[in-house]
């Protein structure tokens, strides 16, 4: 079962005009202790409607405190919530940290680390940073942040502290759509642009990770830019917190299929409990068990993160999208269940994973 924990608000930091940085306190800070780049679930009632959604830690691992980024996003209840309902002293509810974006430091070692971010994408990436200059004295830390103008830069002064603050091991390269004179600092973050970055400023082959967080359009672009000058895939990361184009595809196309194709006899296991019963093909296992009184753990429902993970024990599937599993827990039989539709007559899934 997912479990929430409460947290008290106990500050409110205006980065920009929309966006805020939490400070919060939670009753059981065994709880929270986190990685740099993990981010926390929350769950709110609006109206009567639960919503959960994934905000990023912020704050470095050795700062002593449990900060998050929200950025409002127009329509968007929980972050609208956020930057101009919640006060000081308001208590939130939160799962534990979740998230594999960085494996961790490691004092001993000597890195060179490259992070591009876009907008409100600096929240992990800020954490990280942060994290391996404190924690790693010998790496160094090359950031490329693209944002619209000057104005919209979240944490910019925080950013131009640490420049001042290690300055022989901190890069930080803005990318503005306006408001920049130079043409290689102008525009999008796009495949010309990364060739004259890599070209003029980044050396690929001195870089022993990238770390990608933005829009999906930047960071695929990105990440494929990375690979055609010599990175190799195993050193990219890349943190997404909305569900991708290909899995909106793949969906539609699964219901076409799936409108002339019989229902399947499931039977799932949430803490022991079984349930049995008959689920349509165009329905993910997640919500099936979540229809039928199971209490099966979810956050994102996008297949970014791993909260809903579970394995497959028998029965033929499709996952639609997986930006959380590694490939040998796939191997395994692990599961998204957002993301897994059933495709044969029976399948049997199991939670309770860990």
């Amino acid at each position: 079962m997912a479990r929430f924990h409460p947290l008290t608000v106990t500050g409110i930091h205006r980065t920009i005009r929309d966006a805020v940085v939490l400070t919060l306190h939670p009753q059981d800070p065994g709880a929270f202790a986190f990685t740099p780049g993990q981010y926390l679930t929350f769950r709110q009632d609006f109206a009567g409607t639960e919503l959960r959604r994934n905000y990023s830690i912020c704050a470095g691992s050795q700062e002593g405190v449990l900060q998050v980024g929200i950025k409002r996003v127009d329509g968007g209840a929980f972050s609208t919530f956020a930057n101009a309902d919640l006060t000081v002293g308001d208590t939130l509810h939160a799962m534990s940290p979740q998230g594999r974006f960085f494996p961790g430091t490691e004092p001993d070692q000597t890195r060179n680390y490259l992070g591009f971010a876009g907008g409100s994408g600096i929240t992990p990436v800020l954490s990280i940073l942060k994290s391996v200059l404190d924690e790693e004295p010998r790496s160094t830390f090359t950031l490329v942040y693209a944002n619209r103008a000057v104005n919209t830069i979240m944490f910019r002064e925080e950013l131009e502290d640490l420049k001042n603050r290690y300055m022989q091991r901190l890069r930080v390269i803005h990318v503005l759509e306006s408001g920049q004179d130079i043409g290689l600092f102008s525009g999008r973050v796009d495949a010309e642009k990364c060739a004259g970055l890599f070209a003029q400023w980044i050396h690929i082959d001195d870089m022993d990770m990238a770390l990608i967080c933005g829009p999906e359009p930047m960071m695929i672009t990105i990440a494929d830019s990375l690979k055609s000058h010599g990175m190799d895939p195993d050193k990219i990361r890349f943190e997404l917190f909305t569900e991708s184009q290909q899995g909106r595809l793949a969906r539609a196309a699964l219901a076409e299929r799936a409108a002339s194709a019989p229902g399947t006899e499931a039977h799932i296991t949430v803490e022991g409990i079984t349930r049995s019963f008959t689920m349509p093909r165009d329905q993910s296992v997640l919500q099936a068990a979540l229809d039928n009184a199971l209490d099966a753990p979810f956050a994102c429902r996008a297949g970014v993160c791993s909260t809903c993970k579970a394995r497959v024990l028998e029965g033929e599937y499709q996952m639609l999208s997986n930006h959380a599993l590694e490939d040998y827990e796939v191997e395994q039989g692990m599961v998204l269940t957002c993301q897994c539709y059933p495709l044969s007559d029976t399948i049997t899934v199991e939670y309770d994973t860990h």
